[in-house]
């Protein structure tokens, strides 16, 4: 950043030109210094390898419960979810939509649904807005800990797309209109967690290729400890 003196000289069309000229200094420094010195700046934070999970829903199944309970919003989640499933390569066959009456009854419809085994991730759509009671602390509460006991029980990843929002203004903005749409967002992190666990359970077992070696103590315990043949 220039200094405050020189930004009060510069001229408002002039600050892209001073900081061009900075940029072209700095590459020149970088060419001086030679091409393995500057790569070496330029890549200050390295990439660690590590398993990931692609955005790829082709052959996966999923299911998206969504509650009823200020539905105005909650169907728009919907609608953003099932284009992200669709756009990520899902077929239509490959989702179920399950309707519950409100937010309180989608950790029990999900923890169903994950428990047949049928699906690869399950999608959880809601909206709870604050009243003036402890309505809204209880319940938040309860949906929250309920989606997350039941994806760490059953095994299967589950999408959080539970609109906790103060006004009804911050649920729409988050529903497609200025904060984009959770719903789809909670659709691309359930693709990535079903790609992800297809991931892990591809890596070979450390375990079962190396083998423990015997111990020589416990050998001559068991020696000690079998019954000898009678002569």
């Amino acid at each position: 950043m220039p200094p405050k003196d020189l930004c009060i000289l510069l001229m408002p069309g002039e600050f892209h030109r001073f900081f061009a000229s900075l940029r072209m200094t700095n590459r020149k420094k970088m060419k001086k210094k030679g091409n393995h010195d500057a790569h070496a700046e330029l890549s200050a934070e390295p990439r660690l390898r590590g398993l990931e999970g692609g955005l790829s829903a082709v052959g996966k199944r999923f299911a998206i419960v969504v509650a009823r309970f200020n539905a105005f919003i909650t169907e728009r989640l919907l609608q953003s979810a099932y284009d992200g499933l669709l756009r990520s390569g899902a077929k239509k066959n490959d989702v179920e939509i399950v309707r519950v009456p409100g937010a309180f009854e989608i950790p029990s419809a999900a923890r169903t649904l994950a428990s047949t085994g049928r699906y690869d991730a399950i999608i959880c759509l809601g909206c709870l807005l604050r009243g003036d009671t402890a309505h809204y602390d209880v319940i938040v509460n309860e949906v929250t800990r309920g989606i997350g006991q039941s994806a760490q029980e059953t095994g299967v990843p589950h999408a959080f797309g539970v609109l906790t929002c103060e006004t009804l203004e911050q649920a729409i903005d988050r529903a497609g209109l200025k904060m984009g749409n959770k719903g789809f967002e909670a659709a691309l992190a359930a693709v990535e967690m079903a790609s992800l666990g297809d991931a892990i359970r591809s890596q070979p077992s450390a375990v079962g290729q190396k083998r423990i070696p015997p111990s020589g103590r416990n050998d001559k315990i068991s020696s000690r400890t079998s019954p000898k043949k009678r002569r």
